[in-house]
């Protein structure tokens, strides 16, 4: 019995790399497993699912990876979803699609007994108020409504605005302002009572080891997938289960 977790692959039509390493992940690593859990940023910008209908190049991306999603969980493993800064707008749509389920931004659950709080990780980011400022912003359902309303070359041209600013602005920033607030990570411990939680987003890959209400604890960091490697977190049921963070070769995904 097996449980995985991914975040940020960040796929594209400009990383083909990226693209046939998720594949492969999906055929080969995640092939048998009870549950793959996708903690944000499963594409680098998603701007609505009426991108389906379209000829765009990340429609033909999308398309290939709902295929595959649904092969997967048709094949009995269950496939969840948490939406991430840059793929805020994947709609039930899209989910439905893959036969997948939508969880909230943050969800307690238990990885084969293993009692865990995941998310994606930009809501810990509180230091950066500029950020926190854009998130709330982003995740109100009036303002996504308005931006779904716009012509979709609109929408593209947004999307693309914003990733420019994004990388203008943190570029800017000094790192431990785009880190998690470690106040922020201890108090979602404490509210949901586990020794264990998971996240994306930081794109530092790491086990930090804690100390919540005098009780260690864990905090694992997925790292974003590259054109050479990529990353994920498996459960495996047994005496001493354990989370392990793993990196791998894109061209060589860990075998089931």
């Amino acid at each position: 019995m097996r449980t995985l977790l991914v975040a940020d692959m960040h796929l594209s039509h400009d990383t083909p790399e990226i693209n046939q390493g998720f594949h492969d992940y999906l055929a080969h690593t995640a092939q048998g497993a009870d549950a793959l859990y996708i903690l944000g940023d499963l594409f680098d910008a998603w701007i609505g699912d009426d991108l389906l209908d379209t000829p765009h190049p990340l429609g033909a991306v999308a398309r290939e990876v709902i295929q595959q999603l649904h092969r997967l969980s048709s094949d009995g493993t269950a496939i969840y979803f948490i939406h991430g800064n840059r793929d805020f707008l994947l709609g039930q749509r899209f989910i439905d699609a893959c036969q997948a389920t939508l969880l909230s931004e943050v969800e307690q659950i238990e990885l084969q007994g293993v009692p865990a709080v995941i998310l994606h990780g930009d809501s810990l980011c509180t230091q950066d108020e500029a950020y926190m400022a854009f998130r709330q912003q982003s995740r109100d359902p009036e303002w996504q409504a308005q931006i779904l309303a716009m012509p979709l070359e609109q929408r593209l041209e947004l999307a693309s605005s914003l990733r420019m600013q994004s990388g203008d602005a943190n570029a800017k920033k000094a790192d431990a302002i785009m880190d998690v607030t470690h106040e922020e990570v201890v108090a979602l411990i404490e509210k949901h009572g586990v020794t264990t939680m998971i996240h994306g987003h930081t794109h530092r890959p790491k086990v930090h080891d804690l100390t919540v209400e005098d009780v260690p604890a864990k905090r694992f960091v997925l790292g974003d997938w590259d054109a050479s490697h990529g990353w994920d977190i498996v459960v495996e049921k047994s005496d001493h289960t354990a989370p392990r963070l793993r990196q791998f070769p894109l061209t060589n995904p860990p075998s089931p």
